[in-house]
């Protein structure tokens, strides 16, 4: 079971990367990497596509994942959209609350929350 956590926190953690920094990889790279993280293919289904060795399609998942992950030490986009994502979240459920809150609790609510977020930005 935490086996299959970890695995679906991988998979999770190198879609944000590829989302969000997969533009910065050559072409070549990028392919290789779409097929492997969004496309779920094997290294040697990938390897037998792109006419390449499985180990060839091994060490580029490896430098690409260490790229990326680079980019996101460095420029944290990711964290900040997480980070914002849960803020919204926060507010969706005050308004959800509404009813329970008056109008002037819920304002000062949402406004506390707005400026973390352009605290974020």
């Amino acid at each position: 079971m935490i086996a299959q956590v970890i695995e679906v926190d991988k998979i999770l953690e190198q879609s944000l990367l590829f989302d969000f920094y997969g533009e910065l990889l050559t072409d070549h790279q990028k392919e290789i990497y779409e097929r492997f993280v969004a496309d779920d293919l094997s290294l040697g289904e990938i390897a037998e596509e792109a006419g390449i060795s499985r180990q060839g399609v091994h060490d580029l998942i490896k430098r690409c994942n260490h790229t990326l992950r680079g980019y996101e030490e460095k420029l944290h986009l990711i964290e900040k959209f997480l980070a914002v994502k849960e803020k919204v979240e926060r507010i969706e459920q005050l308004l959800d609350d509404y009813k329970e809150k008056n109008a002037k609790e819920l304002v000062s609510s949402i406004r506390k929350i707005s400026g973390e977020i352009l605290e974020e930005l």
